[in-house]
């Protein structure tokens, strides 16, 4: 018999946190989160994405063992101000058994119905920051620390519960010796006298502060097009500074700004720390923080977060400013392989900008959906 509990204490909290260490403590290729991260990420105190969303939490047990888990979330400005009528869920796992998924999806089903909402979707996080879709090809590739790992069976329940897809996302890579200079280099000089613009390089995390702000405020303007978009507000702003840009090696942020300053352009890379964080075993201490230290210093891999450009600056070449300064970064660090997150398949804007870097896609991963009305 399977049995389904809201809930809310801490040392519950933990135990939702570390069910998918059971559950994948034989794979190669899961990629498992900072223990103390993921609870902040929970925390209704610390994460001020619960000023604007609500959330619960449930644990699935059989046997009095704990064999799945799920989230539960309403984003009220998706809902209120985008007229976006949808019951989020994510942080979803379970065991092979139907009953299990079933009765854990049930959970989020009758808070869609309470709240008159439409539909459904997942797995998806609080905001687009969040990692998203469930995998459905590359189960034998590791998992950047960016997204969710989960066994292939896991999209066999949503087909058999009657889900059907949402979105349909592509993460790809390329080897960094596909990158030939001269698709870019005369490019970019050329777009930098013709509209004024300048590409900022920057060595210590404190020089890239001043323009994070900035920096969100193009991320929301540059990716409002996209279906199922939700702006990042103010105080979200201070708490992804704390949360992500740490974690990046400051060489690996490029800006490209306007004669006023004003930013146009920005991109953000990552190290690639799946293979740190899988040594660190979930702990940043004694010796977690060692690993991604020598991974954020040292990386041969790195991942490519986010891009973005000004609308009104857009199919003007400006990402070639920024490929030129990833270049000249990449040559002196020694980089081999490029990895791209998942990106939406109907986003064809994005695809053109890697078109001639040959990218091979290497996984893709799915949103699931299901109308309550």
């Amino acid at each position: 018999m399977i049995t389904v509990k809201e809930i809310f204490s801490k040392q519950e909290l933990k135990q939702f946190v570390k069910f998918p260490f059971k559950l994948y403590k034989d794979s190669k290729y899961w990629v498992p989160p900072i223990i103390n991260q993921e609870l902040e990420t929970f925390n209704k105190k610390k994460n001020p994405i619960f000023k604007d969303a609500d959330a619960q939490f449930f644990l699935a047990y059989k046997d009095n063992e704990i064999v799945g888990r799920i989230a539960a979330i309403v984003n009220w400005l998706e809902v209120n101000d985008q007229q976006q009528k949808k019951m989020r869920f994510g942080w979803f796992d379970f065991i092979d058994d139907q009953e299990v998924s079933k009765a854990l999806l049930a959970e989020v089903e009758a808070i869609g119905r309470s709240h008159n909402l439409e539909y459904m979707e997942g797995p998806v996080g609080f905001s687009n920051l969040d990692k998203v879709g469930v995998m459905t090809e590359g189960f034998d590739s590791i998992a950047p620390m960016i997204t969710w790992y989960n066994h292939p069976y896991y999209v066999n329940h949503y087909k058999t519960l009657g889900y059907r897809i949402e979105k349909e996302y592509s993460e790809s890579k390329f080897p960094f010796s596909n990158v030939k200079p001269e698709a870019f280099k005369k490019a970019q000089d050329l777009i930098k006298r013709r509209y004024q613009l300048k590409a900022l390089k920057f060595t210590k995390t404190s020089e890239v502060m001043p323009y994070a702000d900035k920096m969100f405020d193009l991320f929301n303007e540059s990716y409002a097009q996209l279906s199922s978009f939700v702006a990042i507000t103010d105080i979200q702003k201070a708490y992804f500074k704390k949360k992500f840009i740490s974690f990046v090696n400051p060489e690996y942020i490029k800006f490209v700004v306007d004669k006023d300053d004003e930013l146009v352009g920005f991109a953000i890379v990552m190290p690639a720390f799946a293979k740190a964080l899988q040594k660190a075993k979930g702990k940043l201490f004694p010796f977690g923080f060692r690993h991604i230290l020598k991974a954020k210093k040292h990386s041969e891999d790195v991942i490519f977060y986010l891009i973005g450009i000004h609308p009104s600056y857009q199919n003007k070449g400006v990402h070639s400013v920024i490929f030129n300064e990833y270049y000249e970064t990449f040559t002196e660090k020694g980089i081999q392989t490029c990895f791209r997150t998942p990106e939406l398949e109907d986003n064809e804007a994005i695809h053109k900008i890697w078109k001639h870097f040959d990218p091979v896609v290497y996984k893709r991963r799915k949103t699931f959906r299901k109308d309550l009305n």
